[in-house]
């Protein structure tokens, strides 16, 4: 795997960058394929570590979608959902091409199979008003255009657990009760399911995962 579970935990945001943007000591909500959400305080923002590309420099970890100040718990959501589609959409095939724009990044979510980019995420959340009733740009807008999505290609090799894990974790951080560590915690509880034989189709392993808890 590329992206191993805990990906961003063992590489945070560079030092410079942290405090250009004010957002030192950030707590890490969701960590898939690669891709996270971050809060601190008011802020909230997505976390993406670049493909690996041997002919270039390391970049490390970059923000996008940067959301200044949030003013309910509730905008957090879309935030983790949005980053656990992202790493999903990675998992199942699709590159996330990554552009600086000053301090934040743009992505772009490419599909291998054409070259086509199929959806951009913005460096800088819209934020106000317009944006809290799922506006394009927003963390809801963004993540209801890349749940449209199709298959980049063929699904992925569930037979590795590590593979396996991480679709376990993305697909539970869909339900808007579970925190990052709440759908870790079914995540594992699927996945020891699927070591004691039970059928490797994610969305059953976690419905099991929960009836069991």
């Amino acid at each position: 795997m590329t992206f191993p579970t805990g990906h961003l935990a063992a590489n945070p945001l560079p030092p410079g960058i942290v405090g250009a943007l004010g957002i030192g000591g950030y707590q890490l909500l969701a960590d898939v394929g690669g891709v996270g959400a971050g809060r601190l305080g008011t802020q909230a923002f997505l976390l993406v570590a670049p493909d690996p590309d041997p002919a270039l420099p390391d970049a490390g970890t970059q923000v996008a979608l940067h959301h200044g100040r949030f003013r309910d718990e509730s905008e957090l959501g879309p935030f983790v959902q949005l980053a656990a589609q992202l790493g999903l959409l990675r998992l199942s095939g699709y590159r996330l091409a990554l552009e600086r724009v000053g301090l934040r990044s743009r992505v772009s979510v490419v599909n291998p199979a054409t070259g086509a980019i199929v959806a951009r995420i913005p460096e800088k959340h819209p934020g106000g008003l317009l944006s809290r009733g799922g506006g394009a740009n927003s963390a809801r807008g963004l993540l209801e255009a890349l749940r449209a999505l199709p298959p980049a290609g063929p699904p992925p090799d569930l037979r590795s657990p590590e593979l396996l894990r991480q679709v376990l974790v993305a697909l539970a951080l869909r339900d808007e009760t579970l925190g990052g560590a709440e759908a870790a915690e079914l995540a594992d509880r699927a996945l020891q399911l699927a070591r004691g034989g039970a059928s490797p189709d994610p969305p059953a392993l976690l419905e099991a995962a929960k009836r069991r808890r």
